[in-house]
């Protein structure tokens, strides 16, 4: 597993310090296997994959990153806190009534997020219109990605979003899909297999190994879409 480092409001953050990154935020309602499921994805992202930085968060021909799977932030925004998107002392805060932190991101309070999260099912779709919509300002080189969870899939409006971005051809469309067997339904052949049916590129890989998913997010997919589903250990069932 590939551990690096990056300069973030005069500290040196990495990999290794997400955990207590998280260890920051308490409080109720957070979520915890939610979000840990996407911590190495994102940070691989981040880190390695994504042309945004704190001072290019309004910058037309920056990448895009959509985070769908809203209900669990707390690894997003320890990636954000490291990578100096927001301040680390915001973190103490999260979910507190005067925090911008909150159980969803919102846009309008968090550097660096491109939506407000909150009912599952509609970021894949935001983000076939923003593909489209970069697309038709003439504005080839950003990349749009956006994370879903299995169970997001269920949802009718990420089907439409899937049938419809493989025969429009949008190539700089990736959707990360954390697969923590979550989802009430089972897929022929896998999640992979309903994006490749509608037209998409698709690879499966371990969603902890960093070399692996770094492979899998840079793959070629001349013509296609991309999706990535990244499996990680089931989430824990209730008690």
């Amino acid at each position: 597993m590939t551990t690096t480092t990056a300069a973030a409001r005069g500290h040196e953050y990495g990999y290794d310090d997400l955990a207590r990154l998280m260890r920051r935020m308490t409080g109720d309602e957070k979520h915890g296997p939610a979000a840990t499921s996407t911590l190495d994805a994102l940070w691989v992202l981040y880190d390695r994959v994504l042309r945004v930085s704190p001072g290019s968060v309004d910058d037309p021909g920056r990448d895009r990153f959509l985070l769908s799977k809203g209900h669990g932030p707390m690894a997003y925004y320890a990636v954000l806190a490291a990578k100096g998107f927001v301040p680390v002392d915001w973190l103490e805060g999260f979910g507190a009534y005067d925090s911008p932190l909150g159980h969803h991101p919102d846009r309008v309070l968090v550097p660096g997020a491109e939506i407000g999260s909150g009912s599952l099912g509609h970021g894949l779709p935001l983000a076939v219109g923003t593909a489209l919509g970069l697309k038709a300002r003439g504005l080839t080189e950003p990349r749009v990605w956006v994370l879903v969870g299995d169970a997001e899939l269920d949802e009718g409006s990420n089907h439409e979003a899937i049938a419809y971005a493989g025969p429009a051809g949008l190539e700089r469309l990736h959707t990360l899909v954390i697969d923590n067997a979550s989802a009430s339904w089972a897929r022929p052949g896998g999640i992979a297999a309903r994006f490749e049916a509608a037209g998409w590129s698709a690879v499966t890989v371990d969603g902890r190994d960093h070399e692996a998913l770094y492979a899998a997010f840079t793959a070629p997919h001349p013509g296609r879409p991309h999706a990535v589903v990244a499996r990680v250990e089931p989430k824990s069932p209730p008690v």
